[in-house]
């Protein structure tokens, strides 16, 4: 069997979406999942100016088992660019097999060869598993810190 990772492509629009919609149902938020197929190619592989977020899949042969897809950050603590990984995901029937670290990784090597000074994400507090991989990497939970959202309909309230 052969294992590769791949920067995605604007053909991958779809599975990408299928991940996100698994990914979704995992985390019991598959009433958030409003985006589409066509959305993503759009911010993925947009025909002009720089992507909203790149994104990464995990292939095992031929099949797809995992993606990750991130975007950059500003610190200005540090002084320099960061990695946002919004979304890390492996199918369920190819879990404990190692990919979900391999994609980890990948990213890793990404901010190390351009000189990040972070590779950052969230996860639910709920999510034991997920909190007890990212530990076993290395990771450090941020627990002096509370993530806040303005959501499209509180962005639209407060701009009047």
């Amino acid at each position: 069997m052969s294992f590769e990772i791949r920067p995605a492509r604007p053909a991958d629009a779809a599975q990408i979406h299928r991940f996100i919609n698994e990914l979704a149902a995992y985390e019991k938020l598959a009433h958030e999942a409003v985006a589409t197929a066509e959305d993503l190619r759009k911010q993925l592989f947009p025909a002009t100016g720089a992507p909203a977020a790149r994104c990464v899949i995990a292939w095992l042969d031929d099949k797809p088992v995992g993606f990750a897809l991130f975007y950059y950050t500003f610190s200005t603590f540090v002084g320099r660019k960061g990695i946002h990984l919004e979304d890390l995901f492996v199918s369920l029937e190819h879990r404990g097999h190692g990919y979900g670290k391999a994609l980890l990784l990948h990213l890793a090597q990404i901010a190390r060869d351009e000189n990040c000074g972070r590779l950052e994400w969230a996860v639910l507090d709920w999510n034991q598993p997920a909190i007890d991989f990212y530990e076993s990497l290395g990771a450090a939970r941020m627990t002096d810190w509370t993530t806040c959202r303005l959501d499209r309909s509180a962005i639209d309230k407060l701009t009047g």
